[in-house]
């Protein structure tokens, strides 16, 4: 019995570092005759899996089938194929802290990765920039609306030199237990984090929300839930924390369950957050502070993970677009920058799973995928950022949350967050300058209607007075901005995340749309597990 013969090779103008580049499949105009096995191993038509030898003679020349090779799969390659080094090649659409993790991943597991980004900076939505004349243009690439600001607009540049803010608010939950923080220590990145307990402005101001006494009073039944067997869990995906609030909530845990939740998810209406989602999210966060933030602010985890890539091997193209994800008989083969077709073994994208179409002909995928990802929901928020010339030291770089009750929003109440760790100190404000970031909940067509967001600009400002009374005094300028695309997918019990596997065979996704752990910059940070995972098996 002969040996599966070795693949054709081939290289083109992406040849990374002097190795060969092979595709999983190479395509028959590759070939000659002689390349082929006359039968096939079945794995060699399923590129998530290890291809091995195909075991069959070769037939000779004529009336052989269609001549289609075994590949191999990277970490775990074949020791059939030619000696030297295999190397395989990935295209990450998009330079956000999902894609940007990802090929970092990969990058750790041996591939050769390229990453195109449309913007000339990374970051993506969690991209952090100067408040010049630029950042009203950036606002609207995002779809981000100012809803008011002090001083107008256009004299916001003025004011604001030596002021950098973030698109959206991005605190990170979880601390060292969170997804964003495991894999920046798997990655070797140090990176300097504020961290937090959270305080409370409901009736009265506390802080931290949860006192010692507290903690004895409700030990036993948050063990009980928080240590659920995941099985249980499993089936309480299905029962919503509305649900779980009148079964198992008695006093501060009545408290704990309609904040946390809403928090964990950015969804207002406990009818629709999956209760069974948030314990096991809660869980994986057991033991961190509750909240942090990086010095130098998200911009720092981006070009730490950019300086990894580069350092790596890795190409950044920054200011270049992705105009098509090329696919032949349900692979994804390539893409399309300007009039270049380049290809790859894998590709990811990371843009909001909604606009995935824009690049990948919806043609390609299951008429019922294409109809579950054109109807997933994101997240809204009314965001606001406060620039103040002085702060009371005892607010310096802890968090807030509030809960507006009784009020007409989905879900009949509003939460949100106020924090004080953008500051001087963090390198997000000129010497002696302070920053707050605040957000209120709210869905997407709550955030686009003039009224809504106008009233949730009310009640932030209602919560900063609380905090503080003396604000106005202290107040050098605010921009308040509306934002219907906050995370890219709303984690509910009718609107599940989709996998990182698409229907198209080496065709996936990353970033906050995906169904994994946490919200926002860790669920981004944890995309790129699964993506990484999802493609070696």
């Amino acid at each position: 019995m002969a040996a599966c013969p070795a693949p054709a090779l081939h290289s083109d103008g992406h040849a990374h570092r002097g190795k060969t580049h092979i595709s999983h499949t190479v395509r028959q105009r590759d070939l000659t005759e002689t390349d082929c096995c006359g039968s096939l191993h079945p794995l060699c038509h399923r590129p998530h899996h290890a291809h091995k030898p195909c075991g069959h003679e070769c037939l000779p020349p004529g009336g052989a089938p269609p001549p289609v090779v075994c590949g191999i799969h990277p970490p775990r390659g074949d020791k059939t194929l030619p000696a030297g080094d295999v190397i395989m090649k990935a295209c990450v659409i998009g330079a956000g802290i999902g894609g940007l993790s990802t090929a970092a991943l990969l990058l750790k597991e041996g591939w050769a990765v390229e990453v195109y980004e449309s913007e000339r900076v990374p970051g993506g939505r969690a991209l952090s920039s100067e408040v010049d004349d630029g950042y009203k243009n950036l606002l609207k690439k995002f779809r981000i609306s100012v809803v008011a600001s002090e001083p107008a607009m256009e004299h916001i540049p003025e004011v604001a030199e030596g002021y950098t803010v973030d698109l959206g608010f991005h605190l990170i939950g979880g601390g060292k237990r969170g997804a964003c923080v495991r894999l920046l220590r798997e990655l070797g990145i140090d990176i300097p984090f504020a961290g937090s307990r959270l305080g409370l402005i409901d009736r009265e101001v506390s802080y931290p929300i949860v006192n010692a006494a507290d903690k004895m009073a409700m030990l036993p039944r948050i063990m009980q839930l928080l240590f659920t067997r995941k099985s249980k869990i499993e089936e309480m995906k299905r029962m919503s924390v509305e649900q779980l609030i009148e079964k198992y909530g008695r006093g501060k845990l009545t408290l704990l369950l309609e904040l946390f939740p809403r928090l964990i998810t950015t969804v207002n209406d406990l009818s629709r957050i999956s209760a069974g989602e948030m314990l096991f999210a809660q869980r994986e966060l057991m033991g961190g502070d509750p909240v942090i933030y990086p010095y130098g602010g998200l911009k720092n985890i981006s070009q730490s993970l950019v300086e990894y890539i580069s350092r790596h091997g890795g190409e950044m193209h920054l200011g270049r677009k992705v105009g098509k994800v090329l696919i032949e008989e349900g692979r994804a083969i390539g893409v399309k920058v300007g009039r270049s077709e380049r290809e790859y073994d894998a590709v990811i994208a990371t843009m909001p799973v909604q606009h995935l179409f824009t690049v990948a002909d919806e043609q390609e995928f299951p008429g019922e995928w294409v109809e579950y990802v054109r109807n997933l929901q994101p997240t809204g928020s009314v965001v606001s950022y406060h620039a103040l010339s002085e702060l009371n030291g005892r607010l310096l770089n802890k968090s807030f949350v509030f809960i507006e009750r009784d009020a007409d929003f989905e879900g009949g109440a509003v939460v949100g967050m106020i924090d004080f760790k953008m500051n001087h100190l963090t390198g997000m404000a000129p010497p002696g300058k302070y920053l707050i970031q605040s957000y209120a909940i709210c869905t997407p067509d709550e955030a686009k209607n003039r009224s809504k967001r106008e009233e949730l600009v009310g009640i932030i400002e209602k919560h900063v007075a609380d905090l503080m009374p003396a604000n106005r005094r202290n107040l050098e300028w605010n921009i308040h901005a509306a934002i219907w695309h906050l995370d890219g997918v709303a984690k509910t019990i009718d609107c599940m995340k989709p996998d990182v596997a698409t229907p198209v065979n080496r065709l996936y996704l990353a970033g906050d749309c995906v169904n994994s752990k946490g919200v926002g910059i860790n669920c981004a940070a944890d995309s790129a597990r699964l993506v990484v995972d999802a493609i070696q098996h």
